[in-house]
């Protein structure tokens, strides 16, 4: 067995299509390219923990794919204009677009903080109006839109296949979009605007319908059809968008283009909860990703996301936290010992280089992070062990660091340039641990015992290994 797993390639990707409902081996529409659209955030207010998972969540997957040898052009739009910003504009007594850019800009600075650096272009809806009135006006030419006194509708009776991805019934469609849009004019209760007229002068632009401004589920769709065309690989975002907006999304593109499917793969990230209770700003536990940066840092953020299939809910909690800090202290100490190891034994441990195969297969299998995380700690626990032995050559621990600097890559939840907890050792420790080093040098292994005891009542743990004792914070 080669113990240079870094350099594997995917054998059979499988990831869960929420529109077949069944996990289906991934197959790109154009060989190595994949085009990759992910909702983006409606720019109104900052960004939360909610948005957080699931754009590191992406982060992480279509990082996986480019170290898998794949092109991944990554598609993120930004709702720069709806209901919610031009109220929240008149609040504040600010243009929309002041409100807009002011939100955008934070966005855009907690995609920083978060390390996301997968995206390779993110469309504003209004940079898209030309495009966005093109479908409509195609929607009213092949008989799916209608007209009304209060703009341009979609016709979800003329679309025989409205709720396949959500899995709803014609009555559940119905009640789910009424309640969301009550207009007055609408032919049916699960009919969708695509056009909303109004005269608001400084939220509208001219159309063949007259003044208005898009509906919501039309922008994505206009944006991908520009930079993908009418079909593409994969669509994601939060499970919560499957119904309506991504069911509008697929009524509205399949409606023009006569081809399906409109993504080949729809993957949805699972509900975030707060301590076990929906995140809201009533129960008092909203939080803002900037709140949680005021005392954790990005890496725990995105270690936390590791450690959750991403289909699966996610709750965050104080005990979530301190198990991601300490999981994380354990792996920087074992980057510390795997650079300053010593040891000149050529003894090849096969287990490690199989804990790495069983790291990579686990993402092959619908990126299935906590099962890559088990063989990860596995790996962790073998590798200090053989450490500690004496048993683990300078090349495997090479490899292994390369092993650590590859998924790194996809995770980035490491630091190769920081130093662990265990090297800012206070200086009576320090001491101690000379002194210790001079007993076993003569075999005075009382002494050794003694100092070690000390050691440990300070809150260090000392292991030896054939390379010398090796310290860690208790």
């Amino acid at each position: 067995m080669s113990l240079i797993i870094n350099e594997s390639k995917i054998t059979m990707l499988k990831i869960y299509n929420t529109l077949s409902g069944q996990i289906e081996e991934f197959k790109g529409r154009e060989g190595k390219q994949v085009n990759l659209f992910v909702c983006g955030p409606t720019v109104y207010d900052l960004s939360h923990l909610g948005h957080a998972r699931t754009y590191v969540a992406f982060d992480m997957f279509a990082s996986y794919l480019k170290s898998q040898g794949y092109n991944v052009f990554y598609l993120q739009n930004i709702t720069d204009l709806d209901d919610k910003i031009i109220a929240r504009a008149k609040e504040k007594n600010i243009s929309w677009q002041k409100l807009s850019r002011q939100f955008e800009k934070e966005y855009f600075a907690d995609v920083k903080t978060l390390k996301i650096k997968s995206v390779k272009k993110y469309a504003r809806a209004t940079e898209h109006i030309k495009e966005i009135i093109s479908q409509v006006e195609r929607l009213l030419e092949k008989g799916f839109a209608y007209k009304t006194d209060e703009g341009v509708y979609y016709d979800v009776s003329k679309f025989a296949e409205y709720g396949k991805l959500s899995k709803r019934t014609t009555q559940e469609a119905e009640d789910g979009v009424s309640r969301i849009d009550e207009a007055v004019e609408k032919r049916g209760k699960a009919d969708f605007c695509l056009w909303k007229l109004s005269e608001d002068s400084e939220a509208s632009w001219p159309s063949p319908w007259g003044i208005g401004r898009p509906g919501w589920h039309i922008e994505d769709t206009a944006i991908t059809e520009k930079y993908f065309g009418s079909q593409y690989d994969i669509h994601g975002a939060a499970r919560d968008l499957i119904f309506p907006h991504h069911e509008a999304e697929i009524a509205q593109m399949e409606a023009i283009s006569g081809e399906s499917p409109l993504a080949k793969y729809w993957m949805h990230t699972g509900f975030l909860t707060i301590d076990g209770r929906k995140m809201s700003k009533s129960l008092g536990n909203f939080t803002t990703i900037r709140d949680f940066f005021k005392n954790n840092s990005p890496e725990v953020l995105r270690f936390i996301v590791f450690s959750s299939h991403y289909r699966s809910p996610i709750d965050f909690k104080d005990t979530a936290i301190t198990e991601a800090e300490a999981n994380l202290e354990k792996l920087q100490a074992l980057i510390q010992r795997l650079k300053n190891l010593k040891g000149a034994k050529r003894l090849t441990c096969k287990a490690l280089g199989a804990l790495q195969d069983r790291f990579w297969g686990a993402l092959e299998d619908d990126f299935n992070t906590p099962q890559a995380k088990a063989a990860l700690f596995e790996l962790i626990s073998l590798a200090n062990e053989k450490i500690s032995q004496g048993q683990l050559a300078r090349t495997q621990a090479k490899e292994i660091l390369n092993f650590l600097k590859k998924i790194n890559e996809i995770f980035l939840f490491l630091n190769f340039d920081k130093k662990a907890a265990t090297e800012n050792i206070p200086q009576e420790i320090s001491a101690l641990i000379k002194a210790r080093e001079n007993a076993r040098q003569i075999k005075d292994w009382a002494k050794a015992d003694e100092l070690r005891k000390e050691i440990n009542q300070a809150g260090w743990q000392v292991e030896d290994s054939q390379d010398g004792q090796n310290l860690k914070k208790i």
